[in-house]
């Protein structure tokens, strides 16, 4: 098998979890769209994480469309470059950046990280990411659900019904079978711990406390879990894994030679977590109408078409087309597991102590 690129596990987010943000005030003035023609010639830099993926002809549209030259600047890990970005408010090392995510994302706006801009693109948006873009500080452009993942192989040939909820993970039933990420180090690790606070509140240590008593594993990073200990991904002994809601249609589309009809992993959709991407423009560029161009672009049905098969995940614009392994095996969650961006801020660090005191780390 050919193996799923990194673009599914975004990576550590340690150093902006323990970054004491210092405000820098950003300006009042909202940035109006350009018009491409009076901005020929110049270059706007996009930030992004390293897990950022469009196709070349999708940039090629843009710089041909708007005569502006697009450089990709990359931060790193979601962790770090938000990490970045904070430390560099309003002296921003690039114009735009893309892949704050809702866990990140208070902390880069309580730094006034951003430049408030409404996209012409805005009305677009599907109805529930519509009203998170924090008074136009940022513009939702993509969104994944971080899922328990399944091994149907594995447990077909052992004869044993798979998990289907949260609860049925601490089964004794499924002792030593399953493996998740540290919430300290990993994104989608982070995005279990916390749907398990978002379902269980007050009791969710309880809950991890019956996890680790039913050899529940800890793996530093997705591609260890994934590619170490998972049974499928790497030929190890855990047939549960936190992956994501799009890890089976990756499978396909990474397939070495011809690709399976059905992938041999499946999701659990109970107890999900919903990740949503933002992009901004970064409070002190030089290039503010340049900037909106590229928020506007992303939010294009270009951009939104080419996301999916680029970065496994769904993308914000409404009605966008999803293409055919998506629709059939990647679930969009309905009710998937969520807490505010302003809790995780506030409620971070104590989650991450008390999740460390359990599991003895």
């Amino acid at each position: 098998m050919k193996r799923i690129p990194a673009v599914l596990g975004t990576g550590c987010l340690t150093s902006v979890l323990v970054l004491a943000a210092c405000s820098s005030g950003a300006s009042d003035t909202e940035p109006e769209a350009a018009s491409t023609a009076d901005l020929a010639g110049q270059t706007v830099q996009l930030l992004t994480h390293d897990s950022f993926a469009l196709s070349d002809d999708v940039i090629a549209d843009f710089e041909a469309s708007t005569g502006v030259t697009l450089e990709l600047v990359s931060g790193g890990d979601a962790g770090s470059m938000v990490a970045g970005a904070i430390l560099a408010a309003g002296a921003p090392t690039a114009d735009v950046i893309f892949g704050v995510d809702n866990t990140l994302v208070t902390r880069a706006l309580d730094a006034d990280v951003f430049e408030a801009y409404t996209s012409t693109e805005a009305q677009a948006l599907r109805p529930e990411l519509a009203e998170r873009s924090f008074d136009g500080r940022v513009t939702p452009i993509d969104f994944g659900d971080v899922c328990i993942n399944i091994d149907d192989t594995w447990f077909a040939a052992e004869g044993i019904a798979p998990p289907t909820t949260l609860d049925d993970l601490a089964d004794p039933q499924y002792r030593d079978l399953l493996v998740v990420q540290d919430p300290g180090t990993s994104s989608p690790g982070l995005a279990f711990a916390l749907s398990t606070v978002s379902r269980y509140g007050d009791g969710w240590v309880d809950y991890w406390q019956r996890l680790r008593e039913n050899g529940v594993k800890v793996a530093g990073s997705w591609s260890d879990a994934y590619y170490g200990d998972f049974t499928f991904g790497g030929g190890g002994d855990r047939p549960i894994v936190v992956s994501y809601a799009t890890s089976p249609p990756a499978e396909i589309v990474y397939a070495e030679g011809e690709p399976p009809e059905v992938p041999s992993t499946s999701v659990m959709t109970d107890g999900c977590y919903r990740q949503v991407e933002y992009a901004g423009i970064l409070a002190g560029t030089n290039q503010p109408e340049a900037a909106t161009l590229v928020i506007d672009w992303l939010l294009s049905p270009g951009v939104q078409a080419d996301i999916p098969l680029n970065m496994f995940v769904f993308p914000a614009r409404d009605g966008t087309a999803l293409p055919e392994v998506f629709e059939r095996f990647a679930p969009q969650v309905p009710d998937a597991e969520e807490l505010s961006s302003e809790y995780i801020a506030d409620n971070i660090d104590e989650i991450l102590s008390e999740w460390g005191a359990v599991m003895g780390r």
